[in-house]
C-alpha cells in the first residue's frame, strides 16, 4: 500500500473520531435543552406555580374574561380606566401600516419616547387635561402619573392608590352608588407592596371593576 493511500486512510479515521463526539455532543444537547430542561421546569411550574404557569387567568361564570398580568382598555364611564397604552396592531384596511390598538397583548411594546420629547410632552399634557375633564376635577388638582403615561410593556394591569380614588367621583355617579361605597371597594382590592417593601400598593384594574359589578349596580356588568 502506498503512502497516498495510507495517508487517506489515517485522514479519514481522524475525521471520523473527530465527528463521532460532535454528532453524540449535538444530540445529547438537544435532548436535555430541547426536551429535558423545558419538560421538567413546565412540570415544576404546574405543581408549584399552576395559576401563574396557566396565565393567571380570571374566570368568572365558567368563562375566561382576562388575566390579573395583562391589561384592558376599559373605557365606559362606570369602570375604572387604566393607565394610557400605546400598543399598535395591524391596520385592517391596509396590512402594511400600524394603527393604535391601546393593550394589544399580542404586540407588547412602549413608545421609547424620552423625557424631553415634545411629541410625548403634548401627549401628557392633552391626557391630563382629558383625565381632569373626564372625572370633574379642577385644573389644580394634582393628576398621578400612571394616569397620563403609557407603561413600558403597554399592559399595565395596575394602577395606583391616587388615580382610583381620583376616578371614584365618575364612577360612582356611573353606577347610581354614593362616592363612599366606591372608595371602600377600592379599599378593600389594594394589592400592597411585595413582602412588604418592593413596589407600591395598587389596583388591579380588571379586579376592581369586577369587585364593583358584584355589587349589583345597574349597569351592564362584564
Amino acid at each position: 500500500m502506498d503512502n497516498t493511500v495510507k495517508g487517506n486512510l489515517r485522514a479519514g479515521t481522524a475525521q471520523e473520531g473527530i465527528i463521532r463526539p460532535v454528532l453524540v455532543s449535538s444530540v445529547l444537547f438537544m435532548l436535555v435543552t430541547g426536551i429535558g430542561y423545558p419538560l421538567i421546569t413546565t412540570v415544576a411550574a404546574k405543581a408549584m406555580f399552576s395559576d401563574q404557569a396557566e396565565g393567571s387567568l380570571i374566570v368568572k361564570d365558567g368563562n375566561i374574561i382576562g388575566s390579573t398580568v395583562i391589561g384592558q382598555n376599559f373605557t365606559k364611564p362606570q369602570y375604572f380606566h387604566p393607565r394610557p397604552s400605546v400598543t399598535v396592531g395591524t391596520d385592517p384596511n391596509d396590512p402594511s401600516k400600524t394603527v393604535d390598538q391601546p393593550y394589544n397583548a399580542a404586540l407588547s411594546g412602549a413608545s421609547n419616547q424620552g423625557p424631553i420629547s415634545k411629541k410625548l410632552i403634548d401627549s401628557v399634557t392633552e391626557r391630563v387635561k382629558a383625565y381632569r375633564d373626564e372625572n370633574g376635577l379642577a385644573a389644580d388638582v394634582a393628576v398621578p402619573v400612571d394616569a397620563v403615561t403609557a407603561s413600558g410593556s403597554g399592559l399595565d394591569p395596575d394602577i395606583s392608590l391616587a388615580n382610583a380614588r381620583l376616578q371614584a367621583k365618575r364612577v360612582a355617579a356611573a353606577r347610581n352608588l354614593t362616592e363612599e361605597k366606591v372608595l371602600a371597594t377600592i379599599d378593600s382590592q389594594i394589592t400592597p407592596r411585595q413582602l412588604g417593601v418592593l413596589g407600591d400598593p395598587r389596583l388591579n384594574v380588571l379586579q376592581l371593576n369586577m369587585a364593583l359589578d358584584a355589587l349589583g349596580s345597574k349597569q351592564a356588568a362584564l
